[in-house]
């Protein structure tokens, strides 16, 4: 990474150097709408560059014991802990998301994936069969499909999705891809990778609905609703956007949830007491404010945030890409602000009467990744989410995640599973051999 005064000049990292490109993109700080980085804009020689590097590689890294893999994790882990200011600082100017939710999520969290495989991959065992009448032994054993850390093993290419993602996916020797981002971009990446048959993990977006009946807790609902609804300006794939109220509390809800949403902070990333920064680009933010026009046209209400309230920020921010956390109602489920993946702060609050409703209605959308339960009867949680469409389903709570077990969504919301035995049959190739003795 090489710097020109204040503006940062990125380059790609292949085979364990960086290096520059012949070409560069503009990258903006989300805070204040200024060039503040330039990334370079890679293409298909950038690609066969790094696949080449990768294939060379390979065979050195792949044949180390798992032992000494997992000391390579545990010190990446070390190293990022170390830099855990740095990495936050860098994490906070690129997204706009607020300092305090990198220092306290997403480094330490990156940490934690780190340590926890490398510890998982040296306890796991292969498969033995045996089959004494025909004198055979079957057993397995598992190759790795990629790789992981000395030069060649990890590289990064800079570049926009049309050309070098397109070159990276479509490359006859990437053997499987993990993509984490929009339906329309999986559908590309699944065209391309098609004829070559690669593995695919797709993690895309979601409609997440959150189920609140009669009987919840409302002091721990609302707060934590609140948080689920606008985390990270709502720039998570987990984040509610559909809230179904039984009728019987919805009044009482509403009051307390728009309440709670207007003493939601929105502020400079660097501001400890914001609990929002930016939204992550201005045609982002652009799109997001598009849903808020649409819901107003058909006649739905907006509650509070944008074009309800004032958003104050200092003179040097006014032209960055913030909003005030929204609420909608008065809203049918029909409409797009129900149906679409908005991925921004903004959640629609909605009546519905009986279980069997609200859990059709749940399971209207075409997404299919993550519901939250509010409810103080055991036996409905249960009845609830073994019902909805869902490939994960928190109760009476949001967000707390175990890395042993499956993540990933049904239906439109992806392909594939992450976790710890999920991710070691993804990233492996297994093989039966049969010995005849």
């Amino acid at each position: 990474m090489a710097g020109t005064g204040a503006l940062l000049m990125l380059e790609n990292f292949i085979d364990g150097k960086f290096l520059p490109c012949s070409s560069y993109l503009d990258s903006y700080d989300p805070s204040t709408g200024e060039v503040y980085c330039q990334v370079p804009n890679s293409g298909e020689e950038e690609i066969e560059a790094a696949v080449e590097a990768a294939r060379a590689a390979f065979p050195g890294w792949s044949s180390r014991s798992p032992q000494e893999r997992s000391q390579v994790l545990q010190r990446l882990a070390d190293l990022l802990e170390q830099s855990l200011e740095e990495l936050a600082q860098a994490e906070s100017r690129d997204q706009g998301k607020t300092l305090t939710l990198a220092r306290t999520m997403d480094i330490p969290r990156s940490v934690q994936n780190f340590r926890f495989f490398a510890s998982s991959i040296l306890h796991h065992t292969s498969e033995c069969t045996q089959m004494d009448h025909l004198g055979c032994l079957h057993y397995t054993v598992r190759s790795p499909v990629g790789i992981g850390v000395p030069p060649g093993v990890v590289n990064i290419v800079f570049g926009m999705g049309p050309r070098v993602g397109e070159a990276l996916v479509s490359h006859p020797e990437v053997s499987l891809i993990s993509f984490t981002g929009s339906q329309p971009t999986a559908e590309r990446i699944t065209q391309l990778s098609a004829p070559h048959c690669k593995k695919l993990s797709l993690e895309l977006g979601g409609k997440n609905p959150a189920i609140i009946f009669e009987d919840a807790n409302l002091e721990e609902c609302v707060p934590t609703t609140v948080r689920s609804s606008f985390a990270n300006q709502g720039e998570i794939c987990l984040c509610t956007s559909r809230i179904f109220v039984q009728k019987s509390i919805y009044s009482e809800f509403l009051k307390r949830f728009v309440e709670a949403t207007r003493m939601w902070k929105v502020g400079i990333p660097s501001d400890p007491s914001a609990d929002m920064g930016a939204l992550i680009s201005k045609a982002h933010l652009e799109k997001v404010r598009s849903y808020i026009k649409k819901a107003h046209m058909e006649g739905a209400q907006i509650l509070c945030g944008e074009g309800v309230d004032k958003l104050n920020l200092p003179p040097r921010n006014q032209a960055g890409y913030f909003m005030l956390p929204t609420v909608i109602t008065d809203i049918k489920d029909e409409s797009c602000c129900m149906k679409e993946e908005i991925f921004g702060p903004v959640t629609c609050v909605v009546p519905f009467d009986s279980e069997e409703e609200v859990i059709q209605r749940a399971n209207s959308v075409k997404y299919g990744l993550a519901a939250t339960v509010w409810s103080g009867n055991v036996g409905r949680v249960h009845r609830v989410a073994k019902k909805l469409q869902s490939g994960l389903v928190w109760t009476n709570c949001w967000l707390i995640r175990e890395l042993n077990l499956p993540f990933g969504g049904m239906k439109s919301s992806g392909v594939g599973r992450e976790g710890a035995k999920d991710s070691y049959e993804f990233f492996t190739e297994i093989k039966t051999i049969t010995i005849k003795h």
